[in-house]
């Protein structure tokens, strides 16, 4: 089963593996919103870019980045992810709202 350790709030969860990164945080507590996005988030539809993540270590253990990620994080490091976009391989290390 793969772990994905959250960073900033030291925490590790045990996940299995094609699970959405998203909704696995959501579902152990972790919040992967700034106020905005607590607000105004789309569900995990990818469509507000709110549920931005940094992935610290393991970016070969998730899926690809799609083509909604592209558009929404054009401007942002190679390292950024949507969790909503983003499933679960394979160990990671993650930093939420960077």
């Amino acid at each position: 089963m793969p772990t994905l350790t959250f960073v900033n709030e030291g925490q590790e969860i045990f996940v299995s593996r094609g699970n959405n990164l998203r909704q696995e945080a959501l579902d152990n507590s972790i919040s992967i919103y700034k106020l905005k996005g607590k607000l105004m988030n789309c569900g995990g539809y990818g469509q507000c870019g709110t549920c931005v993540i940094e992935v610290v270590e393991g970016m070969s253990n998730l899926s690809p980045r799609t083509e909604v990620e592209d558009r929404k994080l054009q401007r942002k490091p190679d390292s950024y992810r949507l969790a909503c976009q983003t499933l679960v391989q394979g160990n990671a290390s993650i930093k939420t709202k960077p």
